[in-house]
C-alpha cells in the first residue's frame, strides 16, 4: 500500500506534463499569425539556402571568365549551341505552321545540320585545347622540376 501513493502522484505528474504539452500545442495552434511567421521563416531559409547552392561563388566566376577570355570560339560555339537547343524546345504556333510552314522545316533542317557540324568543330576546339593546356603544363612541369634540381645543387654542399 506504500507504493500505492508513490504511483499516483507519478501518474498525476505525468498526466500534468502530458496536459502542459496539450495546452502548449492549442496555443500554437490558435496562434495563426505565429504559424503563419514560422512557415515564412522557414520557407525563406529553405529559399535561401537553394539559391546560395546554385549561386557560383567568387573563384568560379573569375575561372568561367579566365575560360571564355581563353577560348572565345569554344564560348560563342556553346552559345550557339545552346541557343539552337532552346529554340527546339519551344513550340511553334499555328499561325507560324500555316504561314512559314515548309519555309521553316526547311530552315529547321539546315539549322540542325549547321548546329551538328558546329558541335563537332566545338567538340574538337575543346579536345585541342585541352590538348594544348595538358602539354603546356607539362612543359612548365618540367622547367619547374628542373629549376628545383639547379637551386637544390646550388644550395646543397657535396
Amino acid at each position: 500500500m506504500g507504493e500505492e501513493p508513490d504511483a499516483i502522484r507519478a501518474d498525476i505528474e505525468r498526466t500534468r506534463a502530458e496536459m502542459g504539452d496539450t495546452v502548449d500545442a492549442l496555443g500554437y495552434k490558435a496562434d495563426v499569425k505565429s504559424r503563419t511567421k514560422d512557415k515564412i521563416s522557414d520557407t525563406k531559409d529553405r529559399i535561401t539556402g537553394k539559391v546560395s547552392d546554385v549561386t557560383p561563388d567568387g573563384r568560379q566566376v573569375k575561372r568561367a571568365a579566365g575560360v571564355a577570355q581563353e577560348n572565345p570560339l569554344g564560348l560563342a560555339l556553346g552559345g550557339v549551341a545552346v541557343g539552337f537547343i532552346a529554340g527546339m524546345l519551344v513550340p511553334s504556333s499555328r499561325v507560324e505552321d500555316e504561314k512559314i510552314g515548309p519555309v521553316a522545316d526547311q530552315v529547321k533542317d539546315q539549322i540542325k545540320e549547321t548546329g551538328q557540324e558546329a558541335l563537332e568543330r566545338g567538340k574538337d576546339v575543346a579536345q585541342q585545347a585541352a590538348e594544348t593546356a595538358k602539354e603546356a603544363g607539362q612543359q612548365h612541369a618540367e622547367e619547374l622540376k628542373g629549376s628545383a634540381q639547379e637551386r637544390a645543387e646550388t644550395v646543397s654542399p657535396r
